[in-house]
């Protein structure tokens, strides 16, 4: 049985009900944009809020319907003509996948996503829900994805709604400009909610919400139809990969605002059992919420009790207030949506990314457009790989700078007066740090053009190379038969036990090619080489003057 840490009960309580206040209108707004209806929002801003707070690895994280998540709902509610049971099965397996990822600590991979292509994706994300509440704000039905949203647009612009415009304007107003004092008795989007409902109240022919369903939910088991399968496999794999990625960013938020440091296997497992719950008891899917974190956290919640009261408070309200919510026109709920997506947008990174670097900022724009014009894991692949490919060239290129020939004079003063007595015919080349991939292409390139014309020995020096992937052994494999295609001795010194293991592996360095321990021991050899190719060069010439004579 876990314990609950009752340390900070007070502080837990008022988080707790903070957060759940604040969570309530945005729960109701998600359910609407999912697709699936008000109640599914609630019912899994409960399932996730109370299930990953208790058994998650972020003690202050409040988790639920998340913008990116409903992205995904959107299109996947879109793609199966509105099929609920499908839609809770793919939550259902998404949570299972969380479960998965959670014991095979995927967590640890998901914070190696660069900042760039998390930025792209939360602006695009943003930028996403913004755009699907244009239409409702005009006071027309939001058609399904990006695109036909879009298309919608001219039609709608055509022909506008004015009373829902303002209604929607003024609820994001209240959201956006509502004063941090009244803030802390009432939250900007719950503001917006009651006072955009009660003015709606005195007009006409303004769309709402309508009936709502009261009480417990009713479960909702996994249905498996063959010709959708894998278009339900493939969503669920989505909305767990982003519920992930949201879930562990805002761990890292609550992290650098309480000092503490998560468990991302303990809140990936917490994260799924929520989702897995949601799932069947027809709620939407959810995630770590950045916002509810933050104000749990800011009124006093520290511990897993406040998110399992944020949860407990959402409940009391299903169960008690559902008729109330009949009334809450979708204007409304679309300008705290567009409120929504302006939070998500990355401003911060925005204003600054022109002072930075410029292939940083493409490649948060290429994922931004991806993101909203392809989709999400699209756009996070091909972001990934193109950050993974620059990291490479950039370190390639560090590696190569690192090869150079070690100048006339060494650091150890014995080494020195052997590299002298070499007279130049000695070659010292030095490789620093880890040698990869991505600098073996230029590797024997670059070793041919600083070779001098009259050098005998060459010696590769792996002192400071902590490690070797095969395709630098080749490149070294190259280097080796250069040196005895040209007759030159080739030498490796002071490789480490791992380097060596990859050079012997694949032969890199032939038959003829010695290895030594120390630099110092293959400088020795060095000048012995050279001392016997002189003594073999004079007894030839005294050779040839005897013939001659």
């Amino acid at each position: 049985m876990m314990k609950l840490d009752l340390s900070n009960l007070r502080g837990d309580i008022t988080g707790g009900v903070t957060a759940g206040v604040v969570a309530l209108p945005l729960a109701l707004a998600l359910g609407v944009a999912s697709g699936l209806g008000p109640m599914a929002g609630l019912y899994g801003a409960i399932a996730v809020g109370f299930f990953a707070a208790l058994f998650g690895g972020t003690p202050s994280q409040i988790s639920g319907p998340t913008g990116p998540m409903v992205v995904v709902l959107a299109g996947l509610f879109a793609s199966l003509s509105g099929d609920a049971s499908l839609i809770f099965t793919a939550v259902m397996l998404a949570g299972l996948f969380q479960i998965l990822f959670g014991f095979l600590g995927i967590g640890q991979y998901i914070r190696l996503v660069p900042y760039p292509v998390i930025s792209g994706f939360m602006t695009g994300i943003g930028a996403i829900i913004i755009i699907l509440q244009l239409s409702p704000l005009l006071g027309h039905d939001s058609p399904s994805g990006t695109i036909g949203a879009l298309s919608y647009l001219p039609t709608a612009l055509s022909n506008i709604d004015y009373a829902t415009l303002g209604l929607g304007i003024g609820s994001l107003i209240i959201a956006l400009k509502w004063p941090p004092a009244l803030g802390k008795y009432i939250p900007g989007p719950l503001a917006a909610l009651i006072i955009g409902t009660l003015v709606a109240l005195t007009m006409s022919n303004i769309p709402v919400l309508g009936d709502i369903p009261t009480g417990l939910p009713s479960l909702h088991m996994p249905v498996f139809e063959q010709s959708m399968f894998w278009l339900v496999l493939e969503a669920a794999f989505i909305l767990a990969l982003l519920g992930a990625i949201d879930s562990l960013l805002t761990s890292l938020v609550a992290d650098n605002m309480t000092r503490t440091r998560h468990d991302s296997k303990k809140e990936l497992i917490g994260q799924g059992i929520g989702n897995t719950v949601a799932g069947l008891i027809g709620g939407i899917a959810g995630a770590g919420a950045t916002m509810r974190t933050v104000v749990n956290i800011r009124s006093g919640g520290k511990q897993r009790l406040s998110g399992m009261i944020h949860a407990l408070v959402l409940l009391a309200v299903v169960l008690g207030l559902s008729p109330l919510a009949a009334n809450i026109p979708h204007a409304v709920l679309a300008g705290i949506l567009v409120k929504v997506g302006l939070d998500i947008i990355d401003w911060s990174y925005i204003k600054r990314a022109h002072q930075g670097p410029r292939w940083d900022f493409a490649l948060m724009v290429l994922v931004l457009g991806l993101t909203v014009f392809v989709d999400l894991i699209t756009a996070v692949g091909v972001g990934v790989v193109l950050a993974a490919l620059a990291y490479v060239r950039q370190v390639a290129h560090l590696q190569i700078e690192e090869l150079k020939k070690i100048p006339e004079t060494l650091n150890d003063p014995e080494e020195n007066a052997l590299l002298a007595k070499a007279k130049g015919k000695v070659n010292i080349f030095s490789f620093g740090g880890p040698l990869s991939f991505g600098a073996a292409a230029d590797l024997g390139h670059h070793v041919r053009e600083k070779v001098k014309p009259g050098s005998q020995v060459l010696i590769l020096d792996f002192a400071r190379v902590p490690a070797m992937d095969v395709s630098a052994a080749m490149a070294v494999e190259n280097v080796t038969a250069d040196a005895i295609a040209a007759g030159r001795t080739l030498f490796i010194c002071a490789a480490s036990k791992e380097v060596q293991q990859v050079l012997d592996g694949i032969n890199a360095h032939q038959s003829g090619v010695q290895v030594f321990e120390t630099r110092h021991q293959a400088l020795h050899k060095a000048l012995e080489v050279i001392d016997s190719k002189k003594s073999d060069k004079a007894s030839a010439v005294s050779g040839e003057m005897a013939q001659a004579s």
